[in-house]
């Protein structure tokens, strides 16, 4: 049942931390004396609290940036105050949530330490003042980064990105590796320190360093032809590499070259395909596949600005300072250009930024399509950002249109995405219209007139959000080609012929979600000011050598992101889904490599079934039995043969178990490739492969939907959107949020509508940042 704490005020702080929950949303369900002890935990935090905390008079004086805008304080003073009250909030929320863990993880730790009840129990109450010291230091001193204050900054990232389930996990990490530090030798912890130091990741290769590289960075808007250019530069090489954020992108660009008649591979997590009978080849493949061991003439790494993100960053810092060619690469947006150019200044590569301008104008046209398709116009691509969603749309376009939609989004298969993209492309055909993911805003090339945002939110894996300013312009940027596939196709064989430029359109389906789309591209993204890594395989092989062979690899992970060190231009990506793979798979007879295979298998850990399909593939690796396909219990493969109409299961769980037992078997190609002897099911994974997804297209194509219902569920995701924002911002500490932050009006700014949609055809104004 939902729990409602009352917080106590305090005039100071550390007094001043509220002893309750912030959570409004956290269920707890326990005994009566679980309740007596958690009281008494409460008085005994008190206590400490009044005891620790510094008068006044005794207070440290502030680091010198944090004292020097003393003039500013008394403007921000609401919002100071607000932080406080939250900071004291959240310091309530952990407090309360280790009261509660604190039983049964004295339990566990007694049954596998040989330490005593009364060890741990001051071992306990050391991490509560930790927790405390944390808690200060972010009240007093604003201390809140991962260098300054690790705990607090864990803490908090957990909470903001799963709620209460992340920050009771991220406690107990936090309280297992308190736990196992404080058994370690002082001259161990030194080591460990040593090894953690990740200031300078180019320094892991060595081999790449050695070579005088020359970095072309391509940067501009869509459409402006910065990956036209950096791909002839591949095409003119010898050997080259390409490396791509989307599996379609690897299969796009290995068709092309293929086409072109030069050799290449393609190497993504879950397919490899080599040419045979050939030494020298050209490789296209996702970025976290990028090969580091082979010298090539020419690099071409796309969406470079995804170094920036918080999960996948660390693939594309690993492919620019590693990657081996004469001639790298980098096409994306302008904002890289700063941190790539001290990147490059850091080790020595020649940088040439290539700067482009959009080849067509766009325009943000000044009214939606009023929520009816009716208004669609033939090479409109509505873009959605769930797979059931584009297929609900495309049956709700056809019905109500009469026309043909075609369909792309990034899981569909290659083969099938190139035959939708030509039924689209081609103008002498009935395929009038396309739904399509945000897998568009990659780069696919298709010829779209006018995109139509069916929302301006999406569900990002944790929670519902409003689109981010350069997923915007990125996707809204795709209408209009500078030149169509008929053009590429006729001048690759000699024909030439004039080319006009075709504008194009970027609206939305509905009047609620306008405004936001026009503010968007009235806003400039922020400059990107560090890059994401991730400690590499053999600085965790090494680090872990420095354990007992028993120690939990999960607290071996979780004790290198506590200790690692990092220079103001690299931050550390996000491995908790690592660390939780890890202890689930802790009673497993693995070596550290394999360990560090199975933590990047794809795995989604918040789908239980996949998680103990994981510790079957677990148990064949570590006990070398046989892997085959069909051998397997909890992958649920008689789903193939299953009528949903003639069960108790709904449309709804039918599509999940489908979509469950894909998810599996690309975990069991990506492993087929790492153990072969061992999964030897490929051919029959891929095949099964192909009958799920035309399953799940089948069942996709059947679900039906009328034009009131679509727009009722946008209406609720709206308001999904505005809960789970205002949520966000409480929990990172920012302003309250309201519906009208959401609805902005389109006169409101710079730049108005009037100046972004020109009657003449002229291009959008450099000023509207279009």
């Amino acid at each position: 049942m939902t729990t409602l704490l009352r917080i106590a005020r305090r005039s100071e702080y550390p007094n001043a931390i509220r002893i309750g929950a912030l959570a409004s949303r956290a269920h707890v369900d326990v005994s009566q004396s679980r309740r007596q002890s958690t009281g008494a935990a409460k008085s005994t935090d008190q206590r400490r609290l009044r005891h620790h905390a510094p008068k006044r008079h005794d207070a440290q004086p502030l680091p010198a940036e944090i004292e020097k805008p003393a003039a500013r304080i008394p403007s921000r003073r609401p919002n100071i105050d607000r932080d406080q009250d939250r900071l004291d909030a959240f310091g309530g929320l952990i407090l309360n949530r280790f009261s509660h863990l604190e039983r049964d993880l004295l339990q566990y730790e007694t049954k596998s330490s040989h330490a005593g009840a009364d060890q741990l129990k001051g071992e306990t109450a050391q991490f509560r003042e930790k927790l405390i010291d944390a808690l200060t230091l972010a009240k007093r001193r604003n201390l809140v980064s991962l260098q300054q204050n690790p705990l607090f900054f864990n803490l908090r990232n957990a909470f903001i990105k799963q709620e209460i389930k992340g920050l009771v996990k991220e406690l107990k990490y936090s309280f297992e590796s308190f736990i196992l530090q404080k058994r370690l030798p002082k001259a161990m912890t030194a080591k460990h320190m040593e090894l953690a130091d990740m200031r300078f990741p180019y320094e892991w290769y060595p081999a790449t360093r050695m070579m005088q590289r020359t970095i072309h960075l391509h940067v501009g808007p869509t459409n402006s032809g910065k990956t036209y250019n950096a791909l002839k530069a591949l095409e003119e090489a010898k050997t080259g590499i390409y490396a791509g954020p989307l599996r379609l992108l690897a299969h796009e660009i290995y068709s092309r070259i293929v086409a072109k008649g030069k050799p290449c591979a393609l190497v993504t997590g879950e397919e490899r395909r080599y040419p045979e009978d050939v030494s020298q080849y050209f490789q296209s493949c996702t970025v976290e596949m990028t090969p580091l061991n082979t010298r090539v003439d020419v690099a071409v790494i796309d969406e470079i600005q995804m170094i920036a993100d918080p999960d996948r960053g660390w693939a594309w810092t690993k492919a620019l300072l590693g990657v081996q060619a004469k001639e790298v690469h980098l096409c994306g947006e302008e904002r890289t250009v700063p941190v790539i150019q001290e990147l490059c200044a850091r080790i020595g590569d020649k940088v040439v930024v290539h700067q482009y301008e959009r080849l067509n104008p766009l325009k943000l046209m000044n009214k939606s399509l009023g929520s009816t398709f009716a208004n669609l116009e033939k090479g409109d691509c509505v873009v959605s950002f769930s797979r059931v969603g584009l297929h609900k749309l495309k049956a709700t376009i056809e019905r109500e249109t009469g026309r043909r939609c075609a369909i792309v989004y990034g899981s569909l298969p290659p083969e099938t995405r190139v035959q939708q993209a030509a039924l689209f492309n081609d103008p002498d055909n009935d395929y009038d219209f396309l739904v399509a993911s945000d897998a568009i805003g990659m780069g696919l090339n298709l010829e779209i007139r006018r995109v139509v945002f069916e929302a301006a939110g999406k569900y990002d894996g944790i929670g519902h959000r409003l689109l981010k300013v350069p997923e915007v312009k990125q996707i809204g940027g795709r209408a209009g080609r500078y030149k169509t596939a008929k053009q590429a196709n006729d001048e690759a064989v000699g024909v030439s012929a004039v080319r006009k430029p075709t504008p194009g359109y970027v609206t939305a389906l509905d009047e609620e979600d306008l405004p936001i789309i026009h503010q968007s591209f009235r806003q400039d993204a922020e400059l990107i000011q560090a890059a994401g890594i991730q400690p590499p395989d053999f600085i965790i092989e090494k680090f872990s050598s420095h354990f007992h062979p028993a120690t939990p690899f999960s607290f071996v992970l979780a004790r290198l992101r506590e200790l690692c060190r990092l220079s103001d231009r690299f931050f550390l990506c996000d491995f908790r889904e690592m660390i939780e793979v890890a202890e689930h798979l802790h009673g497993f007879d693995l070596s550290i490599r394999d360990r560090l295979n199975f933590m990047a298998c794809p795995v989604q850990t918040n789908i239980p079934e996949l998680l103990q399909f994981l510790k079957e593939l677990a148990d064949c690796v570590a006990n070398n039995k046989s892997g085959h396909l069909l051998d397997f219990k909890t992958l649920n493969l008689e789903i193939l043969g299953t009528n949903p109409k003639a069960t108790s299961m709904s449309e709804h769980e039918y599509l999940m178990q489908l979509e469950t037992v894909h998810k599996g078997l690309t975990m069991y190609l990506w492993l087929s490739y790492r153990y072969e002897g061992i999964f030897q099911s490929q051919q029959l994974a891929f095949h099964v492969t192909d009958l799920i997804e035309e399953k799940i297209r089948a069942h996709l194509e059947t679900l039906d939907f009328t034009d009131a219902a679509l727009r009722h569920m946008r209406q609720r995701r709206r308001q999904w959107i505005l809960e789970s924002e205002a949520q966000t911002k409480k929990r990172e500490g920012g302003d309250d949020v309201t519906a009208e932050d959401y609805a902005p009006t389109v006169e409101s700014g710079e730049v108005g509508v009037t100046d972004l949609v020109r009657e003449d055809g002229a291009s959008i104004p450099a000023t509207a940042s279009v």
